[in-house]
């Protein structure tokens, strides 16, 4: 083991400037074994640092490597595991716990001592050692020889030091001299011994000549020794003299300290004072203005506010802590709750009376808008409770049970004056509508007791029994019998004349014109008077269930606590369906009233209501005017689809005459003027789809309708009746461009076309029967297979038989049955859709291409014969162009 501890010094430690002090030869605890050594070294330079180094033996080699060092101050704990027991394992906890098993318990011991002794001379760290013997850690020795036992100690433990250079060179000088050293040791150690004792002689002759010296030098220190003496006499009669002066000192310290501290106390009191006075303290004149000011003059609301802004300011001052234990500030804050009170009542009291005049005075403006259809105007009277805003915001805050007071007094007063002026405005509205003169309310009321006023809102409640039995009996009178139905149907007819609907749209405009900034002024007047901002969250002064019966909800409020409505903007609502209640009805019975008179007007309503429900949803979807307007939308909407359905009703109820021609069918006719009449209605309009809906409807009933009645016609040919009223159709839709009809125009135009070309076919049948015959039979042998040109080898249809035929139609002949065709198709179309002629025009077109058939087939079947007919294409078109003009 020595002999590797003096290779690890030379080889590790030496060049790092490290003395090795003890060495232990260690494995890993639990491991296959792999030796080591763990070294307690310390470094040769000062400050002296102690490790412990690990040292592992190269694989490449004999040679030692340095792996890793820990401070010894970092290590905290050497666990021995028994400390009675010789056992070989211990462990070191430095950041983390390793365990070693020792080559030996000696080797063991020997390193836990070393460890112990470097600490107690370099570190003096509390390091534990556990399971340690007493007997290694030497605690019984005295602090004086245990230092000098460690030092023996290390140098016993350091038995090799390796020689320096110079200490080399000595020897070697030495070992020159003498020359037999290495032969004769003993001679050479003899003369050392010698030289040594020559050495020892000299030092003692010199301790003994330095003697004389030393006791000069301690006399010196003797004298030095007094003089310190006497210096240290003096000094202590100097404290003596400062410790009364430092005395005096701290009793003036401590007197100016407690002048410092009555001046800051008094400059800190002079702030406070000061604090309480300029905030607590309300000027005179704003006492005054608060207790007698005028509240009619705008001096006085003006000097009113601006006390009552000061007033709120010193009772919202925030105070210090310990202010409101002050005897002085209780009273002040005393004096502005008895100020603010007393206010707040006068104030109410006074705007109560501002209140019901408005009543008062607004009544006396009824009598002159009771003839004009126009609303009286409540600027002047917003103009003036404005000045009050600032005032209302100020109760609103102080005092929100006397603001709520006032306003659902406010809401009382004025619900009854818009009350009053909305009905009377309505009346006027209603008279309008009705007619002023006498001659006009006789035809208003013929036309209502048409409708029948008793029935519900647009719904025709006439008896359809009488128009069950209407039927077409002449074409002359066809048009006034449409008037007729239209009369005793929807009442949507000549009666009832472009005039009057644009009468009634005018009216109807102006009702809405006049409501809708009436109701915008009095919900801006009502957001700044009473400082109801629509983005802030406020409780609201009215529930929903209040408004609902009128506001005289059974359950109580105590004053100033503020009713459950989620917002101001729910406030505001909620006010302005209490003021203005009436709206609503009023404007559902003039509605009922308008579809009564006429159930067309439902088409203006529609348009006229969307647009200003489209108007006031831009600007708040959520205000009252936009809520109000869109719920009477939804009437005015019904009575439009219940208007629709009394036309399809209608159309499925209508019986035709079975003595006369049908001609244009009455619904038919209607559909062209409601088509004409809602085109030019909803011109631009915001409800565009509730029509084109409404136009899907109307067309499927006519179409399903007009087929009806053309299969119940006895009279009139079913084609023609399907002709004429398609061709109408056509007509009409190609008229009016209806985008959302073009599939029903085509269709209807493709009716058209099938039932001409039909009724052409059917009417013209055959006008040369023998001669049709004829040829039929010939037809019928080719597709049995005889070859055209043999056919006039057969007995039935040999050339004989084909000119006896031919001669039984001249030319005379064919004119007179198609004069007799004319009479025929002129007594079955009617004469409103002048459709003679393209019949006509028809039939000449069919009679020519069988003409032109039967030629064919002579000239394949009869070849060379020179057989041909008794008249010629020319000699048709002349008889059809003549009988035209003759009729």
């Amino acid at each position: 083991m020595t002999a590797i501890k003096h290779a690890l010094q030379r080889d590790i430690f030496t060049p790092n400037d490290e003395r090795l002090l003890s060495i232990v030869n260690v494995c890993k605890a639990g491991k296959k074994k792999k030796n080591c050594f763990l070294c307690a070294t310390v470094t040769t330079e000062r400050p002296v640092q102690v490790k412990v180094v690990k040292v592992k033996k190269s694989d490449k080699g004999d040679f030692y490597k340095r792996q890793i060092a820990w401070a010894l101050r970092d290590l905290a704990v050497v666990d021995a595991k028994d400390a009675i027991k010789e056992n070989p394992e211990f462990d070191l906890h430095f950041e983390k716990i390793y365990k070693w098993v020792a080559s030996s318990t000696a080797e063991k011991n020997a390193f836990i001592s070393c460890i112990w002794k470097l600490n107690q001379r370099y570190l003096r760290k509390k390091i534990d050692f556990v399971h340690v013997s007493s007997q290694l850690l030497e605690e019984s020795v005295p602090s004086g020889e245990n230092q000098s036992v460690t030092g023996g100690d290390e140098e016993a433990v350091d038995e090799y030091q390796e020689l320096n250079a110079r200490e080399e060179q000595d020897i070697e000088i030495m070992m020159e001299g003498c020359e037999y050293a290495i032969s004769n040791a003993e001679a050479f150690a003899e003369r050392l011994s010698r030289e040594l004792q020559v050495l020892d002689g000299a030092n003692i002759q010199s301790i003994m000549a330095s003697e004389k010296q030393v006791n000069i030098l301690m006399k010196l220190l003797d004298e030095a020794l007094k003089e310190v003496d006497q210096i240290e006499l003096k000094l202590s009669s100097y404290e003596e003299m400062l410790q009364s002066v430092k005395e005096q000192m701290d009793q003036i310290s401590e007197s100016n300290h407690l002048i410092h501290l009555s001046n800051t106390n008094n400059v800190k009191l002079l702030s406070e004072i000061e604090f309480l006075v300029n905030h607590m303290d309300l000027a005179k004149g704003h006492i005054k203005a608060l207790q007698e000011g005028d509240l009619a003059s705008s001096r006085g609301i003006e000097a009113c506010t601006n006390a009552a802004d000061a007033l709120l300011q010193c009772m919202n001052v925030a105070l210090r802590p310990g202010h409101d234990m002050l005897l002085a500030v209780k009273q002040q804050q005393q004096r502005f709750s008895d100020l603010r009170e007393h206010f707040a009542r006068r104030l109410a009291s006074h705007l109560n009376n501002v209140f019901v005049q408005q009543g008062h005075d607004q009544s006396s403006t009824l009598a002159q808008h009771s003839v004009e259809l126009t609303l009286p105007n409540h600027h002047p009277f917003h103009r003036d409770l404005l000045r009050y805003a600032k005032l209302m915001e100020w109760l609103k805050s102080t005092d929100y049970g006397k603001y709520e007071g006032l306003t659902k007094n406010y809401m009382d007063y004025l619900s009854r004056l818009y009350e009053r002026e909305i009905k009377d405005f309505f009346e006027v509205a209603k008279i309008k509508m009705t007619g002023t003169t006498k001659e006009s309310k006789k035809f208003g009321q013929r036309r209502l007791s048409l409708v029948g006023l008793h029935g519900s809102s647009g719904k025709l409640t006439g008896s359809t029994s009488s128009l069950n039995k209407l039927s077409v009996q002449s074409s002359g009178n066809r048009r006034s019998q449409s008037s007729s139905l239209l009369d005793m149907g929807n009442m949507s007819a000549s009666d009832l004349d472009v005039a009057d609907r644009t009468k009634f749209d005018k009216i109807f405009e102006q009702v809405l014109s006049e409501l809708e900034p009436l109701c915008l002024a009095e919900q801006d007047f009502i957001s700044k008077f009473f400082k109801l901002q629509q983005h802030q969250s406020m409780p609201g002064t009215m529930t929903e269930a209040e408004d609902l019966d009128g506001g005289t909800s059974s359950r109580q409020h105590n004053a100033g606590t503020p009713l459950p409505v989620s917002s101001e903007k729910d406030m505001i609502r909620q006010m302005m369906i209490k003021i203005f209640r009436c709206i609503e009805p009023e404007l559902n019975n003039l509605i009922a009233l308008g579809d009564k008179i006429d159930s067309f007007n439902s088409l203006y309503m529609l348009v006229k209501m969307s647009h200003h429900v489209w108007t006031a949803q831009n600007v708040d979807p959520a205000s009252f005017l936009s809520t109000t307007l869109g719920n009477v939308l939804v009437t005015v909407k019904r009575n439009f689809d219940k208007c629709i359905s009394n036309q399809i009703r209608q159309m499925e109820e209508v019986k035709i005459s079975k003595k006369s021609k049908v001609g244009i069918l009455p619904f038919v006719a209607e559909f062209e003027e409601f088509a004409g009449l809602a085109e030019s209605i909803f011109k631009n309009a915001e409800r565009r789809g509730d029509l084109d809906k409404a136009y899907t409807k109307l067309i499927r009933g006519v179409f399903v309708n007009v087929e009806k009645v053309a299969n119940e016609s006895q009279k009139t040919p079913r084609d023609v009746v399907m002709m004429e009223n398609f061709h109408h159709i056509f007509a009409t839709l190609s008229r009016l461009k209806i985008s959302c009809l073009e599939a029903e125009k085509k269709e209807a135009k493709q009716k058209y076309t099938d039932h001409l070309q039909s009724y052409v076919i059917y009417s013209l049948g055959q006008p040369l029967e023998k001669l049709n015959h004829f040829f039929e039979g010939v037809e019928a042998r080719v597709a049995q297979g005889i070859r055209e040109e043999e056919v006039s080898y057969q007995l039935a249809f040999n050339k004989q038989e084909l000119r006896k035929v031919i001669k039984e139609y001249p030319g005379k002949e064919v004119k007179k049955g198609l004069d007799n065709l004319y009479k025929k198709v002129d007594k079955h179309l009617c004469e409103e859709e002048n459709l003679l002629q393209v019949v006509w025009h028809s039939m000449q077109d069919e009679f020519i291409r069988q003409y032109k058939h039967f030629e064919g087939l002579i000239a394949r079947c009869y070849p060379g014969s020179g057989v041909t007919m008794e008249f010629t294409i020319q000699d048709i078109l002349d008889y059809c162009s003549s009988i035209a003009q003759s009729h």
